[in-house]
Order: C-alpha cells, then structure tokens, then sequence
C-alpha cells in the first residue's frame, strides 16, 4: 500500500491516477512497457483523448516518460512508457 499511497495522496487527477496504475500493473521489473493508447482506451473504458491527456498529466508530474517508436519502414508504432516512481 505505501507505494500507490504516494499516488492516492498525490494532486494527480482521477484519469492519471487510473491510467498511472494500469501502465504499473502491466510493466516489466524495470518499469518498461509499450502498450497502444487505442489498447489502454479499450480496457480501461475511458476515451483515447482522455488517456493521451492523462499520460500528459503524468510526464508533466514526473512520474512517466514517454518515447515514440517507429518501423523500420517509417510508420508510426505504440509509445514506450518508462514509469520513474
């Protein structure tokens, strides 16, 4: 419980809270994972313009980083999330 108290007790909205807790569950020991915003959208049934403005919120807070990814061929894949807390 101390490490998400951190988070319930922070000024973090209720979307960044939730979308901060679902990148938590589904990364690996070191804090990585890379899933689709579409994907996050879908399982947390909230809308893809409010995860983009939760991961927002969280980059803005310090508590994620963000980097695109991209083909070989140029196109456009799925972010790669490193939570820092």
């Amino acid at each position: 419980m101390s490490f998400y108290y951190a988070i319930y007790s922070s000024d973090l909205n209720h979307r960044a809270r939730t979308v901060y807790m679902y990148l938590k569950d589904r990364a690996d020991a070191k804090g990585c994972c890379w899933p689709a915003i579409k994907t996050i959208a879908a399982n947390l049934g909230l809308s893809r313009s409010t995860v983009k403005r939760a991961l927002r919120d969280l980059c803005q807070a310090g508590l994620l980083e963000k980097e695109r990814r991209w083909r070989e061929n140029g196109s456009y894949t799925s972010n790669f999330y490193r939570l820092l807390k």
